[in-house]
């Protein structure tokens, strides 16, 4: 099988390239990148117009399975990753039963394989069944293919524990994700605290209940000298605290979700309960500093934290309905619309932030042109505008606050292990 992509705008931010080139894949890898490539090859794409990227990295994905396949299952959350640029998830641990051993990450790998779509990148949990009181068998968890832990969802209450899963995880070079959410302060909310709290009468949840563990979890990471990841940050508080981190030397990355960069606290005042999310959407002076830390260079990736929900779940008072919205078919869109069309910053920033930052966190062998690797690609019409249709929706879920949004950008191919697995319609 060899794959001609010619006349493309190829951005790749690990070998500082952005020129129009062409590309020749064969057997699976990447094997030039020149002007005006002569070989004869099984398939041509004409990518006049288009941006050719490495393949998107999702470092948070709730795939649902095992446990709640109504919701999503591994072929439904990878087709939806597909058509949103992803060539790789990582499928966080929050499943039923948590991903705590090494037979659950061989489930994992095994069905992905057998699916032969995305690649998946299984987190294992910090603490066994997620429970925040001993920690997993991180070794095990390492050699089975995990290549962080995280208790997404629940933050490790206990920093005696916290300390020690870092010290571990530290000795067997894990990256530690982590969900940065203190319980007590946050206990009940469903939104943000402040203002629009107050006039809708909602439950709140104080942006310190963050940026008290982020400050936490950091200084555990300096004292235990582990790679700590701050998942989902949302609040200026939290982005100072990371900041500081970054200028002491702290090996810490983050972040963000563009729903939280996109919607604030008041776009509640309609009740729609799939803007409720952990942590909460909030106000436009988070949302100013988020996008400042982007274009800063404080948070390193974008990220979706896909989670879907059945209908009926969220068709409930906003009290009752859970966390959570969909995510890996609209991230591209919504950052060309609020971060390079608004000039926050330009498409090399954008392309390493999807996927050669969360690669290099990783430590895992993509999100790179370079010749001789495998050729994960994603192809990107940018200025494409398309309207987000609930009846198009590739997720098993629906649960989508951008449902009948015009988008811009969508991307025309996925090709994963030098496959075109995805081609728009």
């Amino acid at each position: 099988m060899s794959i001609l992509i010619k006349n493309g705008r190829i951005i790749d931010p690990s070998q500082n390239i952005d020129e129009i080139k062409d590309i020749f894949i064969k057997n699976n890898k990447i094997v030039s990148i020149n002007s005006k490539i002569k070989e004869t090859a099984n398939t041509i794409i004409d990518a006049t117009d288009k941006i050719i990227s490495p393949g998107f990295i999702d470092m948070h994905t709730h795939l649902r399975e095992p446990g709640e396949e109504n919701k999503e299952t591994i072929e439904t959350g990878l087709l939806a990753a597909l058509s949103g640029g992803f060539t790789t998830v990582c499928a966080m641990p929050n499943t039923i039963p948590p991903c705590d051993n090494q037979s659950h990450v061989n489930f994992l790998l095994n069905k992905t394989k057998k699916l032969n779509l995305a690649n998946v990148i299984p987190i294992g949990t910090i603490t066994k069944k997620r429970q925040g009181k001993e920690i997993s068998e991180m070794h095990e968890l390492k050699q089975a293919g995990c290549l962080a832990i995280s208790d997404d969802g629940n933050s490790v209450d206990n920093p005696s524990i916290m300390r020690k899963a870092l010290e571990y995880a530290s000795m067997l070079d894990l990256l530690v994700i982590s969900h940065c959410e203190d319980k007590q302060l946050a206990k009940n909310g469903v939104m943000h605290e402040g203002y629009w709290s107050t006039i809708l009468g909602m439950k709140p949840i104080p942006d310190i209940s963050e940026s008290i563990i982020v400050n936490r979890d950091i200084q555990l990471a300096k004292l235990t000298n582990a790679r700590i990841h701050i998942a989902h940050i949302s609040t200026k508080k939290s982005l100072d605290i990371v900041k500081q981190a970054k200028k002491d030397n702290i090996n810490v990355t983050a972040e963000v979700t563009p729903h939280h960069f996109t919607l604030k606290d008041e776009d509640i005042k309609d009740f729609n309960t799939n803007m409720k999310v952990n942590p909460p959407l909030r106000s436009n002076t988070d949302i100013a500093a988020i996008k400042n830390g982007i274009k800063n260079n404080i948070i390193d990736t974008i990220a979706t934290d896909h989670a879907p929900h059945l209908e009926h779940e969220k068709e409930k008072e906003f009290d009752y309905a859970p966390f959570g919205m969909i995510g890996l078919e609209t991230a591209l869109s919504l950052s060309i619309m609020e971060l390079i069309n608004t000039k926050i910053i330009n498409w090399p920033t954008l392309i390493n932030m999807l996927s050669t930052k969360p690669a290099q966190i990783l430590k895992y062998n993509r999100g790179t042109l370079k010749e001789n690797t495998i050729a994960d690609i994603t192809i990107i019409d940018p200025t494409k505008k398309w309207i987000y249709k609930k009846e198009n929706i590739v997720s098993k879920s629906k649960n989508s606050p951008f449902i009948n949004w015009e988008l811009q950008g969508k991307v025309t191919h996925t090709i994963v292990n030098g496959n075109i697995i995805y081609k728009m319609k």
